[in-house]
């Protein structure tokens, strides 16, 4: 059915991404690749100065050792993690890697985000791919 999977992985707490890592695993066994994907947010200039050197290094190699074990229970999975505003790192990504689905977990809406929108709506909206929204 699909040939390449996207599924954004964020290691908060509110996101269900259990439940997008479930749909990924029913749709996985037809699909030639599936990329587990983290998007680190940049460092405001005015806050490199506290944060200890090599800490992104060592923030990176966790994330992917985190996203290595995450892969480990789907079939031609790999991760990647990638710097940027998530939305459109997460967009800009799959457009430049053919992804014919995008599996984002999505949580129950606040006020807050009724006001700025969340990543997932973000993606639902723009993507140029199907979009599975996982809760």
């Amino acid at each position: 059915m699909y040939k390449h999977l996207l599924v954004p992985v964020s290691f908060d707490e509110d996101h269900n991404t259990t439940a997008a890592l479930t749909v990924a695993r029913q749709l996985a066994s037809e699909a030639d690749e599936v990329t587990l994907l983290h998007v680190m947010q940049q460092v405001p200039k005015y806050a490199v100065n506290y944060i200890p050197e090599g800490f992104q290094d060592e923030a990176r190699r966790a994330i992917e050792d985190s996203l290595e074990t995450l892969g480990a229970e789907l079939p031609h999975a790999d991760g990647v993690v990638i710097e940027g505003p998530v939305g459109k790192s997460i967009l800009k990504w799959a457009e430049a890697h053919d992804v014919d689905c995008i599996i984002v977990a999505s949580h129950r809406p606040s006020m807050q985000d009724y006001l700025l929108g969340s990543t997932a709506t973000h993606v639902a909206r723009h993507a140029r791919c199907a979009v599975h929204l996982a809760r």
